[in-house]
């Protein structure tokens, strides 16, 4: 995997040193250079045009760095962090013995240390100077990644043009969260080397960053100047350690009560609506009609609750399959209600129609899952589905395998794990994010086997008796909080599409209150009521 030397880009033309990369995210005079010592030397005595040795002595002259990276403490925003800069221009930024070394040290600083990784990456691959002993390199680095982030130490990526070859095959993949400039070359092996060695060239746009996000392997396709805002942003959860719950006095959720952090012991409960009532009373329930409400496109969805709720909100992308990303479920790192969470929702189209995830929304999913145990981050899921999708390319992508995948990292995810029931959670497609520790359910929301209309088709061989079979299969809120399924019902004395601020406000109160509880909980005790809960539920005598 030779280096492959290309011009930069446009969007990235005024980013020439490895110094202006760290710069992108450090602030002004805070990078402290580390292992400046450590320089390559010439293991092989290797010499084409000229001695490689040659070589070394013109790119030091030329960038005025010893190596192909700048590696070092410096701050963003004041949070010290450690940052690993690519020079592109010593020797297209190609990493050998040395420049693996300081790479690794600065991982295994940083583990020691406590502290995040921000990696700036511009390289055109392994130094075929230096052989087989840099080709090497790429184990040492995936590995030096893969602790710092079983560490729980948050590690973000930026890629710029070129990042290709062992460097993109290493640790410029491994980020927790992952983003790159516009239009920069990312790929295996460059296309020079594609092209000679397999006598065409690859399509245009192929390796480039914008293909790169469209096909779920970025998070995000960052302009120079939006670079600092967005790792910060990133930092700021998943490198901020716990907050403490807020304070009594702290300002409103949208427009209600501040929400009361203390602890409580798990039941099952109406949750209070203030002067406007609690849920309909048992005569005044219909199924059916609450289904409906659950269903209409005016009603509040995951990305209303985030935008009453969330702070310091990181959207990520792709379940890093090389497939196309999953709109419909949208995946986070945010600051909620007070606490740093991952988060997990299934959202609604821009016509407000709920929409059903694919096979590569669930491993979106999973990825989040993942991430939330790794950061040491709760974990909140957003229910409003009308089920997975129905479809010869769901069924092709493993779409049963990603839900069950869903079902079983759930059960022992080692972090607090709180649903929301928001609208209509349509069978195995929903329930593949309610099984954590705590099930808030809103009251026109639902979990049902089977849509009625599918049960009366099913059964009737028409759609007609869907309303009496709505009332016959269990998922309503109220026959939900009964099963013990759901632990809360929000009431909603009129649909929430009626009256969205007055919903949220009530929503907030008890997702805040749920969230602080589990958070107090003991881990060992925690885990142990999830287990029970889920083997219990419906069970003979519970």
């Amino acid at each position: 995997m030779p280096y492959d030397p290309r011009v930069p880009s446009e969007s990235d033309s005024s980013i020439a040193s490895a110094w202006e990369r760290a710069a992108l995210v450090a602030d002004a005079g805070s990078i402290e250079p580390w292992d400046g010592e450590v320089v390559s030397d010439d293991p092989l005595r290797f010499a084409d045009v000229k001695p490689y040795r040659e070589r070394l002595v013109e790119a030091r002259e030329r960038t005025g760095l010893g190596e192909s990276v700048l590696t070092g403490r410096a701050t963003l925003g004041g949070r010290p962090l450690v940052v690993i800069a690519g020079e592109f221009g010593f020797l297209g930024g190609s990493i050998g013995v040395a420049t693996g070394e300081r790479i690794a040290r600065a991982f295994e600083r940083a583990l020691a240390e406590r502290l995040p990784v921000v990696a700036l990456p511009a390289s055109g691959g392994s130094r075929m100077q230096e052989g087989t002993l840099a080709l090497a390199q790429m184990a040492k680095l995936a590995a030096a990644a893969r602790r710092l982030r079983d560490g729980g130490l948050p590690y973000v990526v930026v890629l710029g043009h070129p990042t290709t070859g062992g460097v993109l095959a290493s640790w410029g993949s491994l980020g927790t969260v992952t983003a790159a400039l516009p239009h920069a070359l990312l790929g295996f092996a460059g296309p020079r080397v594609v092209e000679l060695l397999r006598g065409s060239p690859l399509a245009d746009g192929v390796q480039r960053s914008e293909t790169l996000l469209a096909q779920g392997m970025l998070d995000a396709v960052l302009a120079p100047e939006e670079v600092r805002g967005w790792v910060g942003g990133v930092l700021a959860v998943a490198a901020a350690g716990p907050v403490p719950p807020p304070a009594a006095d702290s300002a409103s959720v949208a427009g209600s009560a501040p929400p009361v952090g203390v602890p409580r012991a798990p039941s099952p409960e109406i949750a209070p609506a203030g002067d406007l009532g609690g849920v309909a009373p048992a005569g005044a329930r219909d199924a059916w009609v609450s289904l409906l409400h659950a269903r209409d496109r005016r009603r509040p969805g995951a990305d209303a609750v985030l935008a009453a709720f969330a702070t310091d909100l990181t959207e990520l992308r792709g379940d890093r399959g090389g497939r196309p990303d999953d709109p419909a479920c949208l995946i986070a790192l945010a600051r909620l209600l007070g606490h740093h969470a991952a988060v997990i929702a299934q959202r609604r189209a821009p016509d407000g129609a709920p929409r059903a995830l694919v096979a590569a929304g669930y491993r979106k999913a999973r990825r989040a899952m993942a991430l939330a145990a790794e950061l040491r981050l709760p974990l909140v899921t957003i229910v409003d589905t009308p089920g997975a999708e129905l479809s010869e390319a769901a069924e092709r992508g493993g779409l049963a395998y990603e839900i069950a995948g869903c079902l079983a990292d759930l059960s022992t995810l080692p972090v607090p794990a709180l649903a929301l029931l928001l609208g209509e959670g349509g069978s195995g497609g929903a329930l593949a994010l309610l099984s954590g520790d705590r099930v808030v359910c809103a009251e026109h929301a639902s979990l049902g086997v089977i849509a009625p209309e599918g049960a009366s088709a099913i059964l009737y061989r028409d759609r007609d008796h869907a309303a009496e079979l709505a009332a016959s299969q269990g998922g309503a809120s109220w026959q939900l909080l009964e099963s013990g399924i759901a632990d809360v019902v929000v009431p909603e004395p009129r649909p929430a599409h009626e009256e969205p601020d007055a919903f949220l406000a009530r929503l907030g109160e008890t997702l805040a209150r749920e969230l602080t509880a589990l958070l107090a909980r003991p881990p060992a005790e925690r885990l142990a009521a999830r287990r029970r809960r889920w083997r219990t539920v419906g069970a003979a005598g519970d």
